[in-house]
């Protein structure tokens, strides 16, 4: 089996193979190498870069967990120290049953249950929002994608019935 670029899975990438791969530029690469000393890739003469496989894996992990599940780079960085490469690289990271294992707790723990008053008065300034943690958010945006695919499928029961009435 080959890639797009007509390579082994096993053979080594320059920057720039791995750059168009995962859709950074290569100076992003080059920053995160600064960032986590867990990636390191083969320098050759003239300190040209090869990444690894597991090199790519590690860089396909970071990247989703800035920007899809929106850590930071010091909290990227705690879970590398914290809990070893092969954990980040196993995409189990924002599962809410490893949240705990980790430390935090559910994003719904952090929420005030009560209803607010419905006062329409004069406007209020909203109260901040409080910080919340890459993996509380990533746990949001699941449960909010799962919302909206659950409106999607009643919007076309409602469809469904409309159309039976006509």
């Amino acid at each position: 089996m080959t890639t797009r670029t007509g390579k082994s899975p096993k053979a080594f990438r320059t920057i720039s193979e791995v750059a168009e791969e995962l859709g950074v530029p290569q100076h992003v690469l080059r920053f995160w190498e600064s960032k986590f000393a867990q990636i390191k890739p083969v320098k050759r003469g003239g300190g040209r870069r090869y990444y690894r496989p597991e090199d790519v894996e590690l860089l396909r992990a970071i990247q989703t967990l800035l920007y899809e599940d929106k850590f930071t780079i010091k909290g990227v960085q705690k879970l590398l120290r914290e809990h070893g490469v092969k954990f980040v690289m196993s995409g189990r990271v924002v599962e809410e049953s490893v949240l705990p294992d980790l430390g935090i707790a559910p994003a719904e723990a952090h929420e005030d249950a009560r209803q607010p008053d419905l006062d329409f008065g004069a406007p209020q300034q909203a109260p901040a929002a409080p910080r919340t943690t890459g993996r509380e958010h990533a746990a949001r945006r699941r449960r909010l994608l799962a919302i909206r695919d659950e409106l999607k499928e009643i919007r076309g029961l409602l469809a469904d019935v409309g159309a039976s009435r006509i």
